[in-house]
């Protein structure tokens, strides 16, 4: 009997979810605000997902891919190019919520300092905040700063799923050691979601995966 993998890759949705999640996605979205401080976040009064990772990760690019428009999010090849919290509105209902790069990023230092302490704080105290999508590079599985993001959630009690991103430039060879480094990492969080999901804003595998996921979220 072979043995069950420890957080397995999600299955996709079947046909009927699938669609559900697709409408939502190509319905209204719209940016809403960028945030540098608590005080400027928008009321929580309704289903709110964030996507963390480390700079340069590929969260602008996968916002962009899930809601099918090239540029709602701003992607950038400069590691900490974004330092707010940018949040956008999906269908009415949800708000998707951009964070800013965590790790390496090239600002000043007393600047990532502060936008990470933004981070924290609103990782820590966000009442609407339904689940947190931790995006990881496949080519190169968790690091020790995603380490330490999953150890503030499980801190904060926020559930979290790691999506893996940049799928379509793994290596044949390396993929399973980079699922394996991953795998071995969240067996430490209590607060992280049982499974994976792996994606690819340039050939669009994943997410109808992700969307699911996304729209099945309860209030």
């Amino acid at each position: 009997m072979t043995a069950t993998l420890p957080f397995p890759i999600a299955p996709d949705p079947d046909p009927q979810t699938a669609e559900a999640a697709r409408v939502l996605f190509a319905g209204e979205t719209d940016f809403l605000k960028g945030v540098v401080a608590m005080d400027g976040l928008p009321p929580d009064d309704r289903v709110e997902v964030c996507f963390a990772g480390r700079s340069n990760v590929g969260k602008s690019s996968l916002i962009n891919a899930l809601t099918g428009r090239k540029a709602l999010a701003r992607a950038s090849n400069t590691p900490g190019r974004t330092q707010e919290i940018n949040f956008f509105t999906l269908g009415g209902e949800r708000y998707l919520v951009d964070l800013p790069g965590y790790g390496f990023a090239e600002a000043p230092v007393d600047v990532v300092r502060r936008w990470q302490d933004l981070l924290k704080t609103y990782l820590s105290g966000r009442q609407s905040l339904r689940r947190a999508f931790v995006l990881i590079d496949h080519r190169h599985g968790a690091k020790a700063v995603d380490d330490e993001i999953m150890d503030l959630l499980d801190r904060a009690a926020v559930p979290f799923q790691v999506v893996l991103t940049k799928a379509d430039k793994v290596k044949a060879r390396d993929r399973d050691a980079a699922l394996a480094r991953t795998r071995a990492v969240l067996q430490k969080h209590p607060a992280a979601f049982p499974e994976l999901v792996v994606t690819s804003s340039e050939t669009g595998a994943g997410l109808p995966t992700l969307r699911a996921a996304i729209a099945g979220l309860q209030p």
